[in-house]
């Protein structure tokens, strides 16, 4: 693979993460129930991947199930932050997940954060105000903020643990442990709902391309990508994951945003950047 089609990789991956925030407007399921069906395709299909490179899944951990856990709770807030108060707020509060990761390595390193990493956490503050539509918790587009910004909490932690793991298991084995150990923290949540909804044919089928394409096929281009680009050039396009979602939400969906909106993106991107180039250096 050629540096150029490495890129193009990376963009491709980016842009399926970004898409797969509209399947949260398109399934007519709860939350978990999506996330239950988007995480048993994503690890037999990834399960299927391992089989075709002729190698065997490494033994998981408790390691392996805490990052299931996390990764259930990231993708359930991130849906529930859809269907609540729309992709352009879900996506822009979860952006926020590169300064969390910040603040987490400053905790750890037990040291303030300088100058920079003061800077983007400001940014990311001042636009994340600007995308609260209201102040009343009764307003489905508060809830959907908080439960997106929780999705970034969220992401970050995953982040900071799998950077550990990754060493041990691999990329793909990785993915797939977190896959089958989210599914299964997901399962007892979706069998004792009150009222489970079933889902249509068309459900299962838009439930299918969420957990191959946005899900396996993502995280498989983004793999292979990153043999020919740097970690920062990769984290520098993942930034890009908005951008990507509220495109495709303007075309596919019609949720065009507000120029409030809009501000609130830059500064959140910008901050996302400071923090990328700050972890690299």
């Amino acid at each position: 693979m050629s540096r150029t089609t490495a890129l193009v990789a990376l963009h491709a991956a980016v842009a399926l993460f970004g898409f797969a925030a509209l399947f949260g407007k398109w399934v007519a399921l709860p939350p978990v129930e999506i996330v239950l069906g988007r995480t048993l395709v994503a690890a037999a299909t990834l399960a299927i991947v391992l089989r075709v490179q002729r190698r065997s899944p490494t033994r998981p951990g408790y390691g392996l199930a805490l990052n299931g856990g996390l990764l259930a709770l990231h993708w359930v807030t991130f849906f529930a932050a859809v269907q609540l108060a729309g992709v352009a707020i879900a996506l822009l509060a979860f952006a926020s997940f590169p300064v969390f990761v910040l603040a987490i390595e400053s905790i750890e390193r037990r040291r303030p954060p300088d100058r920079v990493e003061a800077g983007a956490i400001t940014l990311v503050v001042v636009g994340l105000a600007l995308l609260v539509p209201e102040y009343r918790w009764s307003s489905a587009a508060l809830q959907g903020y908080v439960c997106g910004i929780a999705s970034g909490l969220t992401f970050a932690i995953l982040t900071v643990r799998g950077r550990r793991l990754v060493t041990g298991h691999g990329a793909v084995n990785l993915a797939l442990w977190q896959n089958v150990f989210a599914a299964l923290w997901l399962m007892p949540f979706a069998l004792a709902g009150a009222a489970p909804v079933t889902p249509t044919a068309a459900d299962v089928m838009l439930l299918v391309v969420l957990g191959v394409a946005c899900t396996a096929l993502a995280h498989t281009l983004f793999i292979a990508s990153m043999r020919r680009v740097s970690a920062h050039t990769a984290s520098v396009v993942s930034v890009l994951e908005p951008v990507y979602g509220i495109a495709l939400a303007a075309v596919l969906l019609g949720e065009r945003p507000d120029a409030r909106t809009v501000v609130g993106m830059l500064l959140i991107l910008t901050a996302a950047l400071l923090a990328t180039r700050h972890v690299k250096r």
